[in-house]
């Protein structure tokens, strides 16, 4: 961004045509990836998918930004140029790889409590650690360097990783103070009723709208244990961590892929209409009864495997399989997953621009939610709902939708927690279900 020297990110539009991004790996035993984070300052960012591939990554080989309504296409640019003569012959799971996201409004400004998050950012890091299966790989990058000097720090590094533990504690929750609500009971039923007469008017099919509770802590956070603790709870969620300063970090625990690409096979899933657990397995079985069988959650759900189906079949040939429910520790979803055999090849950014804001998020039609979105919340979604995720050089990557998230400020964190609304909504029950959704942050930050 603003320096093209080689100890220092650069952007990739100040990228000069005969200079190289070199990278470097070598496989390297089991560590904590706690204890990584904790000894490396920001940038920083952590990545896991469910079952899947865990990433840590620090310090910031080039960073792409981009905002407005181009967003998208300025990245893949950005992209292109960065990776367009790249040093590398790595094992697969060693490649580099480009971590971040976008808000979720293009006009997005980094106001409070999201500064230093812009419209757009990924970072490639510097240091990058990759986990699949039982081998660890470090890979290092540098942006128009010595590929001999790459080949030091490599070395320097992989020998620094080896005194790190391979188990770390992750210490006790911060605690929570106090908890103030940006919504009240009484503002949350005027904004369900008014997104109900638009959706009556016909002027609306379905709108999500979201909530923000901020929560003042006991003590400093430590981001990566509060993941750690999200893991073991939500094991079959998501797990992300962006930190772009030293100031904020925005992580949480999605439950919800929005788009995975490996060459021209596409996987999603529609992830709509919810409901509790239940204390008992016979209260279990009836709450999830319940979901089956409600018209509302249904169509709520239907209306968003229709969308992705449409915004999916122009780009190839789309599967969509048989409807489940996806059961968490303190609710349980509706879910569908959707494939897709593409007819060409994509960069997975733009897979992420047509899915992104799935009705599950945003609603339908797209730009008559977002403008009732933008009247009706009285706070800046920021970041949350949107994409995060990250891709490498062959433009292959995973983005998840960043719900069940809050970003962390000094000893504040804000959380964020939205319903679909439709036109049997009730305040009350929609209510009720959004705080249900707070529960997963809020239980890794609380002291029981």
């Amino acid at each position: 961004m603003t320096s093209s020297h080689s100890d220092g990110p650069v952007s990739a539009a100040e990228t000069r045509p005969e200079a190289v991004l070199v990278s470097r790996a070598c496989e390297v035993p089991e560590l904590s990836y706690r204890a990584f984070l904790s000894r490396h300052d920001p940038p920083r960012v952590h990545w896991a998918a469910p079952a899947g591939l865990e990433l840590v990554g620090a310090g910031a080989a080039a960073r792409l930004t981009a905002s407005g309504p181009d967003r998208f296409g300025d990245l893949r640019a950005e992209a292109d140029r960065l990776f367009s003569d790249l040093d590398a012959q790595l094992p697969t799971p060693a490649r580099p790889r480009a971590f971040g996201g976008l808000a979720f409004d293009e006009n997005h400004e980094d106001a409070p409590p999201w500064e230093g998050f812009p419209a757009a950012e990924f970072v490639l890091p510097r240091i990058q650690l990759a986990r699949t299966d039982d081998r660890t790989w470090l890979t290092v990058s540098r942006y128009d360097a010595d590929p001999r000097a790459v080949d030091v720090e490599l070395e320097r590094v992989r020998e620094e990783l080896s005194t790190y533990p391979e188990m770390q504690p992750s210490g006790r929750p911060p605690g929570i103070a106090t908890t103030r609500r940006t919504t009240s009971r009484r503002e949350w039923t005027r904004q369900v009723d008014a997104a109900t007469d638009r959706i009556a008017a016909g002027d609306l099919r379905k709108v999500v709208l979201a909530q923000a509770l901020e929560a003042d802590l006991d003590a400093p956070i430590e981001i990566p244990d509060v993941l750690e603790r999200l893991r073991r709870t939500y094991p079959d969620c998501y797990r992300f961590l962006i930190e772009p300063t030293a100031d904020a970090g925005f992580f949480g625990a999605p439950p919800e892929r929005l788009v995975s690409l490996r060459g021209r096979t596409v996987e999603t899933e529609a992830l709509a209409g919810s409901v509790a657990r239940g204390e008992s397995p016979e209260t279990d079985h009836e709450l999830m009864a319940s979901l089956l069988e409600s018209g509302k959650l249904e169509h709520e759900h239907g209306v968003v495997v229709e969308t992705i189906r449409e915004q999916l079949a122009p780009l190839g040939e789309v599967t969509v399989e048989d409807r489940t429910v996806r059961k968490l520790a303190t609710i349980q979803h509706l879910r569908t997953p959707i494939t897709a055999r593409l007819a060409s090849d994509e960069h997975v950014l733009s897979l992420v621009e047509a899915l992104h804001p799935t009705p599950a998020v945003g609603g339908l039609p797209p730009e008559a939610a977002w403008g009732t979105i933008r009247e009706t919340e009285t706070f800046d979604r920021g970041w949350y709902a949107a994409p995060v995720g990250w891709f490498d050089a062959a433009g292959d990557g995973e983005f998840a939708v960043a719900i069940r998230s809050g970003v962390a400020r000094g000893r504040t964190v804000t959380l964020f927690a939205g319903n679909g609304i439709v036109a049997d909504s009730d305040p009350d029950e929609e209510w009720e279900e959004v705080q249900l959704k707070y529960r997963p942050v809020l239980d890794a930050l609380s002291r029981r």
